[in-house]
């Protein structure tokens, strides 16, 4: 005798739309999406057998399905807590072994989730979980320096002075280069954004020269001087002081630079004598970063440098006033939060880096 079709499961008030979103949903797990499909089949009056072809499952677990359903709505669809003895596995005892180096025999200089796992006889999902659950990231690995400068402490509380408490009726500007930009042209056009897909350009380019941005960025405001030179030697240095000097023509000013040769040449010295009104402040050797115009050239190569594609150097010089045009209609000032003694705390540690050079 053949079995009869399982009448049509009565779903509750208002779940149709939600198991249709799960059904439609990237981010929740395929299994809670293909037992919402289940129950909506059901729904519609489809035999359990269909179900079970259509879907990919078994005739029972169509049926097992449609009970949970039926017992404790969309709620049942979820997983259950399995039966049986907690977790055994230590996952501090895995962190710890993380941390040891590999033994020589392996020739690594870090642990991967194949090799800790048969090194301690678990798997490696086991150990991939742990390093999940501790925050632990082996095939990661940065870069530190320490200044070793002598006037550390001194130039730290002077730079870090201008930036918190700038002299009355002055001016603090900092400024820098951005040399070797490179006007690179993408042997293909890009293509553009899309909805689904980010822009794409080609790998591989051809270089036409280079270009030197100078800046000076006034704290206060945010404003920023600019030049773009062909070269980065003293005297497109000095030339560009005295391009800051007419920009800005009365009042003192305080330029905040890092120790690059060219910012203290023979003859930009001649020059800032002459100029008493042009004070430098120099950040610590190593310690370019407290050069607040850095931030700004980072947003620069971000935003309009990085992704570009410039047939030739003039292009590109272009491309770096229009920015430039474009970030004066539109800057704000940049505040520095760190007080002289927060920066000292981090600066001052054992020296494990003192580079001859």
């Amino acid at each position: 005798m053949a079995n009869r079709a399982a009448p049509a499961l009565l779903l509750r008030e208002g779940d149709r739309e939600e198991l249709s979103r799960l059904t439609r949903s990237s981010s929740v797990r395929a299994g809670l999406a293909q037992r919402a499909r289940i129950v909506l089949l059901a729904a519609d009056g489809m035999s359990n057998t269909a179900i079970a072809q259509l879907v990919g499952v078994s005739r029972p677990t169509v049926i097992g399905w449609r009970d949970r359903y039926q017992a404790g709505g969309i709620g049942g669809l979820q997983d259950e807590q399995r039966p049986g003895r907690p977790r055994s596995i230590d996952h501090a005892a895995i962190v710890a072994a993380t941390l040891m180096p590999p033994p020589k025999k392996l020739g690594v200089t870090h642990w991967s989730t194949r090799l800790l796992g048969k090194h301690l006889g678990v798997s490696d999902a086991t150990v991939a979980k742990a390093w999940r659950d501790y925050g632990i990231q082996p095939w990661r690995a940065e870069s530190f320096r320490f200044s070793t400068d002598p006037e550390l402490f001194a130039k730290v509380v002077d730079v870090v002075g201008l930036y918190l408490a700038p002299p009355q009726n002055a001016i603090v500007l900092s400024v820098d280069e951005k040399s070797q930009i490179q006007a690179l042209e993408r042997s293909a056009p890009v293509l553009p954004l899309q909805p689904g897909l980010a822009e794409r350009r080609s790998h591989d380019y051809i270089r036409h020269g280079t270009s030197t941005l100078f800046a000076a960025l006034e704290v206060a405001t945010g404003k920023v001087t600019a030049a773009v030179k062909p070269r980065h030697r003293h005297q497109e240095f000095l030339g560009f002081l005295k391009q800051v000097a007419r920009a800005y023509p009365e009042g003192e000013l305080h330029l905040v630079m890092d120790n690059y040769a060219a910012h203290k040449h023979a003859e930009v010295k001649r020059w800032l004598a002459a100029n008493p009104r042009i004070i430098c402040h120099f950040t610590p050797t190593h310690a370019s970063w407290m050069n607040l115009v850095e931030v700004w050239f980072s947003m620069i190569e971000r935003q309009a440098i990085h992704r570009g594609s410039f047939t030739s150097v003039k292009e590109l010089n272009a491309k770096i006033r229009a920015f430039i045009n474009g970030w004066n209609n539109r800057c704000h000032p940049f505040v520095w939060t760190k007080t002289a003694d927060q920066v000292l705390r981090k600066a001052n540690r054992q020296n494990t880096s003192n580079a001859r050079h």
